[in-house]
């Protein structure tokens, strides 16, 4: 939390302290100073989207279960995944099946779980060699429902820790806070699916997340996330 936010507040700052320097300079600032705002308005908005995740994410609300389609949710949160692996200098790659995707339950709640794998992927190809520094995520159907695929590239994670992954305050990132996987858990659980992962230390590590179906009579009943 204290990085996703610390991180655009210090570029705001770095920009405001260059639109004072460029001002005292003397010379004409506009184009300069055009571009600096644009910066800030960028990073300000950046700011505001992690604190509306945040609170969309933790708020005590009655789970919304009600039918959508989980391809085109996966979509709306796209372009913001894009932008967060643009500025990471690696690449996501999303492919979702080209059929109808029907689903029931929070449509919020299951567009976190997926940013929340995703931006746990970038997390561990950081500092990789280009060639591995990617994500991917594939949604589609499986066997018993619908799918959600997260795969890395990363340094994977150690056989010891891998039971203790989805526990509350237990992380393997030196600033974590060992708290997003956890509600990841939750969140997929309360819609009567189940999150695995599977790793290879040295390799990566890829998450699947198996919901079921609209239909398919496994969504729990509403409840408190």
């Amino acid at each position: 939390l204290a990085h996703e936010i610390n991180q655009p507040l210090g570029a705001i700052l770095s920009n405001a302290d260059a639109a004072e320097l460029i001002l005292e300079s003397g010379e004409d600032p506009h184009d300069e100073l055009r571009n600096i705002l644009a910066d800030i308005r960028r990073d300000d908005l950046r700011a505001s989207e992690v604190v509306r995740r945040l609170r969309s994410l933790l708020a005590k609300h009655e789970v919304e279960h009600g039918p959508f389609d989980l391809g085109e949710a996966v979509r709306d949160v796209e372009p913001m995944l894009h932008a967060e692996a643009r500025k990471r200098g690696l690449k996501f790659n999303l492919e979702v099946e080209p059929i109808p995707l029907p689903i029931i339950g929070d449509r919020v709640h299951l567009q976190q779980v997926l940013i929340n794998l995703a931006l746990n992927g970038m997390d561990a190809v950081a500092g990789m060699p280009e060639n591995r520094r990617r994500v991917d995520v594939a949604i589609g159907t499986s066997e018993d429902g619908m799918a959600i695929v997260v795969r890395d590239r990363g340094h994977g994670i150690s056989p010891e820790h891998l039971p203790k992954l989805f526990d509350s305050f237990f992380s393997t990132k030196h600033n974590g806070m060992g708290l997003g996987l956890s509600i990841a858990q939750t969140l997929v659980r309360a819609h009567g699916g189940r999150i695995r992962v599977d790793s290879e230390p040295g390799s990566g590590t890829v998450f699947v997340v198996e919901l079921p179906a609209a239909g398919a009579g496994a969504v729990a009943a509403p409840g408190r996330a």
